[in-house]
């Protein structure tokens, strides 16, 4: 059986899943914890230095500093990439920052020192280059206390999520970007980020379920797909309070490009079975109209509009909302099991 028939039969089966009632979801989305890989984790920066107030944790995985891109696309492909080149200009950024929190854009400069911080990069990442990430580590650090901060610079892995044995070969970068490097970044950066955790189960004992994105996330969610998915571990529909994890996926990581592989295979789902955890798996979509978004990237770069990197940004406004909203999930008739329009 041919790579694209198995992605068409893994496609046609969550199709297929009939729609499953919820119970009342008991979550706790005024503290949360986040991560993303690539473009997942410049977005994941941005919703943290935007919301820190309710983020105790933060994780990303070969991404660069806030702002790298400073709302151009030709900075975003240089600077924050591979070139090494082309400057990044932390100066000029954090004059940003500075100005973004003087009119509540940002979060305060007290509300980010309170998270927790996991930062990724493999040496054999060939899209964003080390340098990259360490001026990530560097914008950081201005913040935080080596204590709260985790850094690891990998030999071995490429541009993916790393994980023990799902993927293809660590040292290569190719879709559907998830690497199988004896590493289980899942555990890591959650145990990094959300403190000492269970160990994970051996197996998935929760479900997927599809969250209509447009519903939940409200008039700002129009750039983003119309599904989003969600895994709940079997004790958070039986009323237990639940943390909440966000995972932002990487360019060319979406459901409608590679299916449920990012959401099934990086592990974090069975590390939520065990420690009473709900895991949001937004999706963005592809799109050659305006926005410009062909590889299903999210917005570091400003194709949403230019306040993309704060509080106002239309993906980051969306986020929140449907962080907010899945605290009532349980009474809105917004989800169905793997249901696709």
């Amino acid at each position: 059986m041919t790579k694209r028939t198995l992605m068409l039969v893994s496609f046609l089966s969550f199709l297929a899943r009939a729609e499953a009632p919820l119970e009342q979801l008991n979550l706790h989305t005024e503290q949360v914890t986040i991560s993303g890989l690539s473009s997942g984790a410049y977005m994941a920066g941005q919703y943290h230095l935007a919301h820190a107030e309710h983020v105790s944790g933060v994780a990303m995985l070969a991404g660069g500093p806030y702002y790298c891109a400073q709302g151009n696309l030709g900075q975003a492909m240089a600077a924050c990439l591979h070139k090494e080149d082309a400057p990044i200009q932390l100066d000029a950024i954090n004059r940003t920052i500075e100005d973004y929190q003087s009119r509540g854009l940002l979060a305060s400069d007290s509300a980010i020192k309170d998270s927790k911080v996991w930062i990724f990069h493999g040496d054999n990442d060939e899209t964003v280059g080390r340098h990259v990430a360490e001026h990530l580590v560097r914008q950081y650090q201005q913040w935080f206390k080596q204590d709260n901060m985790t850094v690891i610079f990998d030999d071995e892995a490429s541009h993916h999520f790393p994980t023990v044995s799902e993927g293809h070969a660590c040292d290569i970068s190719v879709s559907p970007f998830i690497g199988a490097c004896q590493f289980d970044a899942a555990g890591a950066l959650l145990n990094a980020t959300a403190g000492q955790l269970n160990a994970p189960s051996t197996s998935e004992q929760g479900k997927v379920y599809s969250i209509k994105q447009h519903k939940l996330g409200g008039d700002s969610a129009k750039s983003i797909a119309k599904n989003g998915y969600v895994y709940i571990p079997d004790v958070c529909l039986d009323g237990e309070p639940c943390s909440l994890h966000v995972s932002f996926h990487g360019c060319k990581q979406n459901a409608k490009t590679i299916g449920m592989q990012y959401i099934e295979d990086t592990g974090l789902n069975r590390w939520a079975d065990t420690n009473r955890m709900v895991v949001l798996y937004p999706q963005t979509k592809n799109s050659l109209a305006l926005p410009f978004n062909p590889y299903g990237c999210w917005d570091w770069w400003g194709y949403t509009d230019y306040q993309y990197a704060t509080r106002e940004g239309q993906q980051i406004k969306a986020i929140h909302t449907m962080i907010q909203a899945l605290g009532a999930l349980g009474k809105s008739s917004a989800m169905s099991q793997r249901s696709v329009d």
